[in-house]
């Protein structure tokens, strides 16, 4: 059988889109949610000439991610006036446009280069897959389009799964919210030297953004009123993404290294569950949302194809870092059960405790089980969204706990440990984000008892933006620090984590910036951690 070419699968994806395939909800569901704003798929079209596009068309910038050993994802979207709706290109047709990817800064030495087709139907974004590479190397890839060049970017591949690897550095980031302040942790991440970047959930906000940019308080220029309402629609969606990568500071952390992200509850609606909106509403316009916002999020990230398919995007995966690190990425938003007892801080019942519910789906927990079961990795590290270990917000015996977070999946959070226990994984490091705040935990075999063995660490990523500046002891540290003795470390202010593990050790290095809501915050090192391998626990270096 033919391969189908890259074209040809986007342009099939665009039409499932607009045939209904919606497999969560029924077909009268899914027939309303289509008379919202979801656009129609076309044919080839028309070859869009480059002079037509009238403007820079690369002010995105460029990004790369779902690095293997032997090839690496290469994004742009062209959006010559990315804050408009439309992005100043036309309703239909395609672009075409040139690719390179480079051994030197200066392209002397291409490697591989090439063309590719930016569809309207997928609002000119550029996702190519360029294989054929050498493993563990470092490269430098560009676009061209008729008189404009894209910004250089710098990418890596992974060294072979069955190689002995020394050593890698990676970063953690989640949680940027456009109006609570600048994308500053951004441009410090930029000049470090890490191997990769994981994001891990709230790439972009749904809600309004005025027209002075919220905290960030522009004085040189206003946003348009299509920015003042909370997304709903493809068009909205669309126009966000293009609102936050028009930010230089993110421009340059993609441009810098490669990554791999996968999405919370804001790419969507604050602390929706599957196919249920947050606040239970009528689920119809929600999977019309959903299936916009899944949409927009594949064609503004460098994700591998496939593409969505109606309100699904498979993002689980399995990344290796030679032998030394396994990073198994989870989705524990999309398959989730509705968070129980009305959401929140609340206290557990029968229903939380529930031992049916999931928080990952059946389907991705088979998968992540077997995925421990073979792995020969000396690390095994979970990059997903909401905190894992136990958060008591009180020091009685009994406390509300976060319905959102696995202590309201209970259940889930025991069938995650039995599959390390059976697996007989030693090493089990997890990357969170949600919170906005830098935790450094001890997992428990059992959180009910201080006592009980320590079988892992969870490493949670403060906010690169969301909820402002912070501070570095929030008003209930001491609460939650006394609550919960496996708590090693809770900070509140901005910024990301990097993570170097080689074959002895994982060190844990929180970066902190001074403020976000006015630009130049300058950056410093809160805390570092360690953990040895063979021997559990988070300690102070």
């Amino acid at each position: 059988m033919t391969r189908p070419t890259a074209d040809r699968m986007l342009r099939e994806a665009a039409a499932r889109l607009d045939r209904r395939r919606f497999l969560t909800v029924t077909s009268a569901a899914a027939a309303l949610a289509f008379s919202v704003d979801l656009p129609t798929a076309h044919a080839a079209g028309t070859d869009i000439a480059p002079r037509a596009v009238g403007a820079d068309p690369f002010t995105l910038g460029v990004a790369s991610g779902d690095a293997t050993s032997e090839a690496v994802v290469l994004w742009t979207r062209l959006a010559p006036r990315p804050l408009e709706p439309g992005a100043g290109l036309p309703p239909t047709g395609f672009v075409t446009v040139g690719w390179e990817i480079a051994r030197d800064e200066r392209f002397r030495r291409v490697e591989r280069r090439g063309t590719a087709r930016a569809h309207a139907e997928f609002a000119y974004a550029v996702h190519v897959d360029a294989d054929g590479l050498d493993a563990g190397r470092e490269y430098w890839y560009r676009f061209t389009l008729g008189p404009w060049t894209s910004p250089t970017g710098r990418t890596r591949t992974l060294p072979p799964r069955g190689r002995k690897t020394d050593s890698t550095r990676i970063a953690l980031v989640s949680c940027q919210a456009y109006e609570d302040g600048y994308f500053t942790a951004y441009r410090h991440l930029a000049g470090e030297d890490v191997d990769a970047v994981f994001h891990v959930g709230d790439y972009i906000y749904e809600y309004a953004v005025d027209a002075a940019g919220g905290d960030r308080k522009y004085t040189d220029r206003t946003l348009a009123p299509h920015f003042n309402h909370e997304t709903t629609t493809l068009e909205d969606y669309r126009l966000r993404y293009g609102l936050y990568k028009n930010d230089p500071d993110l421009q340059a952390a993609h441009a810098a290294h490669p990554w791999y992200v996968t999405w919370d509850d804001h790419e969507v609606e604050n602390n929706y569950a599957a196919a249920v909106p947050e606040k239970n509403q009528d689920p119809a316009p929600f999977v019309a949302r959903r299936a916009a916002a899944y949409r927009a999020y594949w064609e503004n990230q460098p994700l591998r194809m496939p593409q969505p398919r109606g309100t699904d995007l498979t993002l689980y995966r399995r990344v290796h870092f030679g032998r030394l690190a396994q990073f198994d990425i989870l989705d524990t938003r999309q398959y989730r059960d509705d968070q129980a007892n009305g959401d929140g801080w609340q206290y557990p019942t029968p229903d939380s405790q529930a031992t049916g519910r999931t928080l990952m789906g059946a389907t991705q927990e088979r998968w992540f089980a077997d995925g421990l079961r073979h792995s020969k990795a000396t690390w095994n590290v979970v990059p997903q969204q909401v905190v894992f270990s136990r958060r008591k917000n009180t020091t009685a015996e009994r406390s509300k706990l976060s319905m959102d977070a696995w202590d309201g999946y209970p259940a889930a959070r025991e069938r995650f440990l039995t599959a390390v226990d059976q697996a007989g994984v030693e090493n089990l490091v997890l990357l969170t984000g949600d919170v906005h705040v830098a935790y450094a935990l001890d997992v428990k075999r059992d959180f009910d008892d201080p006592n009980s063995r320590t079988v892992g660490v969870e490493f949670v990523g403060t906010s690169i933006s969301s909820d402002g500046d912070g501070e570095q002891r929030p008003s209930n540290w001491a609460t939650l620090m006394a609550a919960n003795p496996h708590l090693k470390f809770y900070d509140g202010r901005r910024g990301y984590t990097v993570l170097t593990l080689d074959r002895h050790r994982a060190r844990a290095d929180y970066r902190v910036v001074s403020h976000i809501t006015r630009p130049g915050g300058t950056l410093s090192t809160a805390a570092s951690f360690v953990t040895e391998a063979g021997n559990p626990g988070i300690r102070p270096v």
